[in-house]
């Protein structure tokens, strides 16, 4: 369930200090798809990597090309910036999502495990002090 308000939104693609970047899908039908994204940094490589944090297409839209479109802009936008790479995660069963990211050329990184620390767990320890 998405928590986050236009206006928080708005602060992190906009703000003083944006967070993220977004592009949208138009038809003439309206917008039919978007994606979030920012840079983040790889010390293995030195370089930046384009995380995608969220993509969307409409499923009235969807094989009709705008996913495809989506990330050959992205991956154009890596390219140019100089960034290495392009990640993203998936929720395992999204099949589909998964075949189409296959179908353009990303890989699984099965031997990646994504951890997260939020809520309690993440004020407990930030409370314990250095």
């Amino acid at each position: 369930m998405v928590k986050m308000t236009l206006e928080e939104l708005h602060e992190a693609l906009f703000g003083a200090v944006p967070r993220a970047q977004a592009i949208i899908v138009d038809s003439d039908e309206g917008e039919i798809g978007f994606a979030i994204f920012s840079e983040s940094f790889n010390t293995w490589t030195g370089k930046p990597t384009l995380h995608v944090e969220d993509v969307f297409v409409n499923e009235s839209a969807r094989g009709l090309g705008a996913g495809h479109l989506i990330f050959q802009y992205l991956a154009a936008l890596t390219v140019s910036r100089g960034y290495h790479r392009m990640e993203w995660s998936v929720l395992n069963w999204n099949r589909p999502a998964i075949r189409f990211y296959e179908s353009i050329g990303a890989t699984s990184m099965a031997e990646w495990t994504k951890y997260r620390l939020s809520g309690d767990a993440l004020h407990a320890l930030a409370e314990k002090g250095i």
